[in-house]
């Protein structure tokens, strides 16, 4: 066949496939597979991979929102109610607080005799774990998977090869069993310090822990339950107790975190069996729990898949909220079993623009909002912020919250230019310097420019939301800002020029010897970015050179540690709703220095009125007594400025229209559970909004077709006149 042939039969062969692969089920540029079609699957995306899923480690919020729908500790917040409320999860009730003095006896919740807080747990009965090959039995009741040597962990390469699986019931020892855990040392729980301040017994269990590892054979299981802790005790199957020394009311926040997730003896035993490890089959990589979900498939390169538990016990949406939760819908589902979802399909995606993009194709069913997609999504008016007409004619819905997090700009309080260092004299000097900063450092601007208006200006470091926060003019930091017309105004330029003269560097030149005044900013990765470009502009308004010093980051936490940053941009979300977990970010003895890296108190701030008003506040129950401490340590911090500037940040996540029942948390990542999807309304959604644009393909068949057809039936009617059959006409 000649070459217009050709393209002719290619032309149809195309049209013909594109047609017919039109008429199958699903869209051309659907990322999923096709039996997933219609199914009541939520996908979701993540963009790194969690690096610990084993519960008395993990200290991340990206991991927590996987691990966090599998593992039940103790209390858990309520979904809908603010200020955030504490509940029972696997309790039949809160749990009862007895206090006693030194003796043992009863003594009232404010006596100078406490001594001891005890918490007294009684658990639900008919809660079970997840099915797991660690709770496989064989008929005599053993288990069925006991390795003697490494040899016989060579068949299993990941946690689905093992083809048996068991369950039981939850007990009152599995919580114990996770204390006893989170006080091993060789555990590196990242709260086991804390936690040892008042937890009773925890330091002596830990030299025990580490004694009877020392005397074991190497890769030799210890089973933590001959060990005993003094300060928790089992009293029977569904009872337990947890002893603290002195009185600690956040203990019970505490109680709503993995750390306290329980965890069956025998899943230690599988974990820790001959040949396990090198194989990666861990409690860090495969997690266990009596939670919502499981994890069916953890590949941090493709996809992390959580599945509906079996076993789950009853649970039900609430049927309480706020005011405005009915009208938003919120409530439509009260009292429905939970969770609605069946599977949650998290996929690798490293990239924000494909991420978009298939959040808009119905793809995803959920997405934040990147700096570069913004304004596709949002519109900014005289109204205020909304979602911008595109988004609304598709129906998709926008959760704003502030996040219970507060990122700060600090200084380093032990730095002999900028820090509180010398004599009386030469402190107040830097206190103006630094007052000077505060002023030009025009965070309302920066949260603009590099938030899209995702934030707020902290006045202090306790964020809305949260018992100690000051709304309006009473919380304003009149060291920076003026109230003028019922709005805080931030101090002009010219204040600050005047404070810098006060302070020694007029113009930005040291006043005795005319040297211009050069400040470091020690940051992690390298210089050069939009952010850094401005707040050199900023620092020169008042003549001040700004240096960055780009460095790694675990470099940039060595100069954290030995106090040689000078300037730093830090951050904190919230672990629990109390005021305690952000002032003692400036508490003096959480100093980074003086604790050689272990606190949190980066800037090293340390005053000893803050500190004993901290000391003071941070046990109390909310009241007006603990608002008016607050206060006069806000006022302290207005004034020594330890902080150049900080805000709270606002979330912003959209919701596809088949997605229901989202109300951002903020503190708790258990949230899965409430979400429900439409997969019917999101398969239709899906259909319309990838349907192929055929006309450009029949307009380049059609041209193919006019362009090659007179030349191909020329050809024909030559090959015609060559092939005429003998005797014809002549």
């Amino acid at each position: 066949m000649n070459t217009q042939g050709s393209l002719v039969v290619a032309a149809l062969a195309v049209a013909f496939t594109f047609l017919t692969s039109g008429c199958s089920e699903g869209a051309w540029n659907n990322p999923h597979p096709a039996d997933e079609a219609g199914k009541n699957i939520l996908y979701s995306n993540f963009s790194g991979p969690p690096k610990h899923l084993d519960p008395v480690i993990s200290y991340s919020s990206d991991e927590g929102r996987f691990i966090d729908q599998i593992y039940d500790p103790p209390l858990q917040y309520h979904y809908l109610k603010r200020p955030f409320e504490l509940e029972p999860n696997t309790l039949s009730s809160m749990p009862e607080i007895v206090y006693l003095d030194a003796e043992g006896n009863e003594v009232a919740s404010d006596s100078p005799d406490l001594a001891y807080s005890d918490y007294l747990f009684e658990l639900t009965p008919g809660i079970y774990y997840q099915p797991h090959p660690a709770l496989a039995l064989d008929t005599s009741g053993a288990p069925v998977y006991a390795f003697e040597s490494s040899d016989d962990a060579a068949p299993y390469s990941s946690l689905s090869d093992f083809s048996e699986t068991g369950t039981r019931e939850l007990v009152a020892g599995d919580y114990a069993y996770q204390l006893k855990r989170l006080a091993d040392p060789t555990m590196l729980s990242p709260i086991r310090g804390l936690m040892s301040e008042y937890i009773l017994g925890m330091n002596e269990f830990a030299e025990v822990a580490k004694a009877e590892r020392e005397a074991q054979q190497e890769g030799e299981w210890l089973d933590l339950r001959t060990l005993d802790f003094s300060g928790v005790e089992v009293i029977d199957r569904y009872r337990f107790r947890i002893r603290l020394k002195g009185k600690y009311p956040q203990f019970s926040y505490w109680l709503a975190f993995h750390f306290f997730a329980p965890i069956p003896f025998e899943a230690d035993r599988f974990y820790s069996m001959p040949g396990m490890a090198d194989k990666n089959i861990t409690l860090d990589w495969y997690p266990i729990g009596t939670g919502p979900y499981m994890m069916t498939q953890n590949d941090p390169n493709e996809a992390i898949i959580l599945e509906k538990n079996p076993n789950y016990r009853d649970d039900f949406y609430p049927a309480e909220g706020e005011i405005s939760d009915r009208a938003a819908g919120l409530l439509d589902d009260a009292g429905q079993k939970i969770p609605f979802i069946d599977k949650v399909v998290y996929r690798l995606e490293k990239e924000s623009i494909p991420l978009w993009s298939k959040f808009l194709q119905g793809y995803y069913d959920r997405s934040g909002i990147a700096s570069d997609s913004f304004d596709q999504a949002i519109s900014v008016g005289s109204e205020g912020i909304g979602l911008s007409d595109e988004m609304r004619e598709r129906g998709i819905s926008l959760d704003v919250a502030v996040t219970p997090g507060t990122y700060y700009f600090g200084f380093n309080m032990l730095d002999d230019v900028i820090g509180d260092t010398g004599t009386a004299e030469e402190r107040e000097k830097k206190r103006l310097l630094r007052q000077a900063i505060a002023i030009i450092y025009d965070q309302e601007e920066y949260i603009s420019i590099f938030y899209n208006g995702r934030g707020e200006t902290a006045m202090s470091p306790i964020p809305p939301g949260i018992f100690g926060y000051q709304e309006g003019q009473e919380g304003m930091n009149e060291s920076v800002f003026d109230w003028i017309d019922g709005a805080a105004v931030r101090k002009n330029t010219d204040v600050a020029r005047e404070l810098m003269a006060k302070a020694g560097y007029p113009d930005g030149r040291n006043a005795e010897t005319g040297e211009p005044l050069v400040l470091n900013l020690d940051t992690v990765g390298s210089g050069g970015s939009a952010a850094q470009s401005w707040l050199i502009k900023q620092f020169k308004k008042i003549g001040i050179q700004l240096n960055i010093r780009g460095t790694d980051y675990n470099r940039f936490k060595d100069k954290m540690k030995a106090g040689n940053a000078q300037m730093f941009q830090w951050g904190w979300l919230a672990d629990y709703p109390d005021a305690e977990n952000f002032l003692f970010l400036l508490y003096g003895p959480n100093g980074q220095v003086v604790t050689q890296g272990a606190g949190v108190n980066s800037s090293n701030f340390d005053n000893a009125r803050y500190n004993a008003l901290f000391e003071e506040m941070k046990l109390m129950e909310n009241s007006p007594e603990r608002m008016e401490i607050i206060r006069e340590m806000i006022d302290i911090l207005h004034h020594e400025m330890p902080w150049a500037s900080s805000f709270h940040p606002h979330s912003y996540v959209l919701n596809n229209a088949w997605v229901y029942n989202s109300k951002p948390h903020g503190i708790s990542k258990s949230v899965l559970k409430y979400l429900r999807i439409d997969p019917e309304q999101r398969a239709r959604m899906q259909a319309e909004w990838n349907s192929p644009v055929l006309w450009p393909l029949f307009m380049v068949v059609i041209i193919i077709l006019v362009t090659a057809l007179p030349g191909y039936l020329a050809y024909r009617r030559r090959l015609n006149h060559r092939i005429r059959p003998a005797g014809g006409d002549k």
